[in-house]
């Protein structure tokens, strides 16, 4: 069943193959800044169901994180939306932003990463994880 997603003013969209399996949310200082919000809702995707229908992500290298790996951030040159980010310790992976996807309907976060970092003000579900910084 291929979903569908796209930016906000529709330059980049794009397909994957499969619902995603594995949702979460990352409420490190870098994931707020990029979304500008409290936190990034994440879909795990393998990189080889995710497709590109138009456009052309731009790319920014986020190096100054807390753990110290570098994340790719790739997002819509034209409007700034995110669209996915992808990290060198998991090549076959990208994690795309949630509210990019056309029917938001399903998401439900399995886990919470970067949870020391998490805006004071936001409410957590209890029986979801949460984990503190991340290696």
């Amino acid at each position: 069943m291929s979903v569908t997603g796209q930016c906000l003013c529709g330059d980049i969209k794009y397909t994957i193959d499969n619902p995603p399996e594995v949702t979460g949310v990352c409420h490190c200082k870098n994931c707020q800044r990029q979304a500008g919000s409290a936190f990034s809702t994440l879909a795990s995707v393998p990189k080889g169901d995710f497709h590109l229908v138009s456009g052309e992500p731009a790319l920014y290298q986020d190096s100054d994180t807390d753990s110290g790996n570098s994340v790719d951030r790739f997002f819509c040159g034209r409007c700034g939306s995110p669209i996915y980010s992808a990290l060198g310790a998991q090549p076959d992976t990208l994690f795309l932003k949630s509210g990019t996807l056309d029917d938001t309907s399903s998401f439900k976060p399995l886990f919470h990463v970067w949870g020391d970092s998490k805006q004071n003000w936001v409410t957590l579900d209890e029986g979801v994880p949460v984990l503190g910084k991340q290696a």
